[in-house]
């Protein structure tokens, strides 16, 4: 395969710039409206009860705050993989790498979750009945479903090949589709079977209190649900115009998704029959089922909707599957193009794809199958890892402020000073809720990339060796590891009877701890000089690729 066409002046070879304001809408809504919908009410209302609608609305106001801050980063540094490149530029080679690596982790494990919600979905049609089983009251894939789910990674890592704009043209009428079916069916059920009464049933409304509430936001895959919105960024580098189209994608996506997602919530609960709100909320009948939503309909009868959401159960999922292959291989990308993996990962075909990360997006995924073989078990792994990759935009945008501020800023976000560190904290707190049985795990990938980036810099696999700048990420270790034993001492940690840090006092300490951690990464981070030298070396080039669009 070519390495792409090659480029005036020497200059490495970049990516088409041909993704227009709707592509990057619909990128972002594309990527949040997926399988979250399908399973993500029937997880939150066992979580928390009737209340899990509170959930939504904190998880939307936490994912607005953390997306207004990727709107000004995004806008100001178009460059493709973005949110693995913002603590690049603000930190150097260390913070640079570490974040880089949760990005990738984050984006290469969201189309193995998709795939899976498809096929349990699937069962619905008599020739997929074989392809999951039941172990321990959870659904998961049997021999012939890993099969299935290869073969279904393997189509969307070949329309991904094709080419972007065969990618943004297919995304978008999937993304029509995949709207407009939650909302049709958040106005049947509304109409058809509406029990008010349910807010009251079972054992209340809010079972678990406060507490329930916020775990519910981590734990029941609500924040899995409205993740996305980062998919503007990412695919930056292919943007027309994409100072001004990525600040209004970012944030009109997350509005988009936060609306559907809370009807969606109250839709499922309202349209539950009595016969299946007895008991608790934890046991209730609901919670056996393994299509939601279509189940419901069913149970309504209304089984020309349940049909439309067994179609759609396809179509959404296999969307943003679609999508976060693409993401995957954009990330590595840029990874590359900062001299963290091997430069291989920079190679494009002639419909200028990076295709080195296409396939490894597409092995990987495969390999999830495994250890991961059923929707619930991915979740809770995937938002630590998405609120982590999260938690290093608004480090960036503090120094960025700080350092460059008379920077372009095509989206300057509103009291920036205060709203940064407030970004940093939520995404801190959303880790804490996963609780310490997610985060564990999330901590054994992260020592894994550890080994491959270093892996990358003793053998010289890229002939661009950043600095590590250890002076200016002196803060991680010490945020990984004090946020990893905050975790485990936490009320989140399920295994400890009587926790040291309790409920409160938990999210309390851990707020002090990220203010600390922000500030002092505030204060060791590159100087404006070296950072405005990296930004020439690697934005202005690519964001110079826009000259060549008619």
């Amino acid at each position: 395969m070519s390495d792409g066409p090659p480029m005036s002046g020497g200059r490495r070879p970049g990516l088409r710039r041909e993704i227009g304001l709707i592509g990057l809408v619909w990128a972002s809504v594309g990527s949040i409206i997926g399988s979250g919908w399908l399973f993500g009410a029937q997880t939150a209302l066992k979580a928390a009860g009737p209340a899990a609608i509170f959930s939504w609305l904190i998880g939307g106001v936490a994912i607005l705050v953390l997306a207004l801050v990727h709107a000004e980063l995004g806008g100001m540094y178009p460059v493709s993989g973005g949110t693995a490149r913002f603590p690049h530029f603000a930190f150097g080679g260390a913070a640079g790498a570490s974040f880089g690596w949760f990005s990738w982790l984050q984006a290469v494990t969201v189309a193995p979750i998709e795939v899976l919600a498809m096929i349990q979905y699937s069962g619905y049609w008599g020739f997929a009945k074989g392809w999951t089983t039941v172990s321990q009251k959870t659904t998961v894939l049997t021999g012939s479903g890993i099969v299935v789910a290869v073969v279904l990674m393997a189509v969307f890592t070949t329309v991904n090949f094709l080419g972007v704009r065969l990618l943004a043209n297919t995304n978008s009428v999937i993304t029509w589709w995949k709207v407009g079916v939650p909302l049709l069916a958040i106005l049947v059920l509304a109409i058809t079977n509406f029990h008010g009464s349910n807010f009251g049933a079972a054992n209340g409304f809010a079972p678990g209190g406060l507490h329930g509430i916020l775990s519910a936001v981590s734990v029941s895959g609500i924040i899995f649900a409205l993740l996305g919105f980062e998919q503007a960024d990412q695919l930056a580098g292919e943007s027309t115009n994409p100072k001004r189209d990525i600040p209004r994608a970012v944030i009109g996506s997350v509005f988009v998704g936060v609306i559907i997602y809370v009807l969606l919530q109250i839709v499922f609960l309202v349209a539950l029959p009595a016969s299946q709100v007895k008991g608790t909320w934890a046991t209730a009948g609901f919670t056996t089922f393994t299509g939601p939503f279509a189940q419901v309909a069913t149970l309504g009868a209304l089984a020309w909707l349940a049909f439309i959401i067994h179609l759609d159960a396809v179509v959404s999922p296999g969307g943003t599957g679609l999508i976060y292959i693409t993401a995957s291989s954009r990330v590595s990308y840029g990874l590359a193009r900062n001299g963290y993996i091997p430069q291989v990962f920079e190679k494009t075909n002639q419909a200028v794809v990076p295709w080195v990360g296409l396939l490894t997006a597409w092995v990987v995924g495969c390999v999830c199958f495994l250890p991961f073989p059923s929707w619930t078990s991915l979740v809770g792994l995937i938002t630590s890892a998405s609120v982590l990759m999260y938690a290093g935009a608004p480090l960036a945008l503090g120094v960025f402020r700080n350092r460059l501020p008379q920077a372009e800023r095509p989206y300057r976000l509103p009291v920036a000073s205060v709203l940064s560190p407030i970004a940093f904290i939520i995404a801190n707190l959303l880790i804490l809720w996963s609780g310490w049985t997610t985060d564990w795990k999330l901590g054994v990938a992260i020592l894994i990339g550890y080994v491959i980036l270093a892996g990358n810099r003793l053998l010289k696999l890229n002939p661009v060796t950043p600095q590590l700048d250890l002076k200016a990420a002196q803060w991680l270790p010490v945020y990984l590891i004090g946020m990893g034993v905050i975790v485990f001492f936490s009320s989140f940690n399920n295994g400890v009877t009587t926790p040291a840090f309790s409920f409160g006092w938990d999210m309390l300490l851990t707020a002090v701890f990220s203010v600390a951690i922000y500030f002092w990464a505030q204060a060791v981070a590159l100087p404006a000089a070296r950072i405005q030298s990296m930004i020439d070396e690697i934005v202005v080039p690519e964001e110079g690729d826009i000259a060549g669009i008619a």
